[in-house]
């Protein structure tokens, strides 16, 4: 239900911004701005904080333990800034995009790439174990929580947004926008079964980013196809 909220919420911030502001090239480029700002405004910068982290622990060490201890510092290196400038700047860029070719395009995946990418943490949840420290995590009681349960209704809570993408756009468009997101996941997956041999909060947030951009990238490309 979150990915709903988080969905609709810059949907509506894309489309004040673009009836706002006269006809020109850059409107696109200034309600892709304004939607990704609403995005971080109402989530806290939660996300983007986990990407951050686990660049910095990744990029600053190849040792797990290391890593892990890199993670924990609230403050942001290198690694952390580069990538979390990258993907902000990737995601307006792409969104700014798909508003060009097709004015219903960005809000159909911005829609569905915000609950979609809300999906795939549940499955690493499911498939990964829990790592590092239990009794001041905040990720782990949520993953004591994600039950298979959980993980069916939280598939069954993209149904709709997809739909009304397919609706918007088309289905090639919701395909190939789904399936970059998978991929993304399986990269996402990939890394952290390989580097950490798990997951933490921040491996959680850096998967939902992922995937997320990766959505809007294989929907572009389908626009581009088309």
């Amino acid at each position: 239900g979150i990915g709903w909220l988080a969905g609709i919420a810059p949907c509506a911030a894309f489309a004040v911004v673009s009836l706002a502001l006269p006809d020109t090239r850059f409107t696109p480029l200034a309600a892709a701005v304004a939607a990704t700002a609403c995005t971080v405004w109402m989530t806290g910068a939660f996300h983007e904080d986990g990407l951050a982290d686990l660049a910095d622990g990744l990029g600053g060490s190849p040792d797990r333990q290391r890593s892990l201890e890199i993670m924990k510092d609230s403050r942001i290196g290198s690694f952390g800034a580069i990538a979390l400038i990258l993907v902000l700047l990737a995601k307006v860029a792409l969104l700014a995009v798909l508003a060009t070719v097709s004015p219903a395009a960005a809000p159909a995946a911005l829609l569905a790439a915000h609950v979609v990418s809300r999906f795939w943490p549940l499955v690493v949840i499911q498939t990964l174990a829990h790592i590092g420290d239990a009794a001041g995590s905040k990720s782990k009681p949520l993953a004591d929580a994600i039950s298979r349960g959980a993980l069916v209704a939280g598939a069954a809570w993209c149904i709709v947004p997809l739909a009304v993408a397919v609706l918007a756009q088309g289905a090639a468009f919701v395909a190939a926008g789904f399936l970059a997101s998978a991929l993304g996941f399986l990269w996402m997956h990939r890394l952290l079964a390989r580097r950490l041999q798990g997951f933490t909060g921040d491996g959680l947030g850096a998967t939902q980013q992922a995937c997320e951009l990766a959505f809007y990238f294989g929907a572009a490309c389908a626009l581009g196809a088309g």
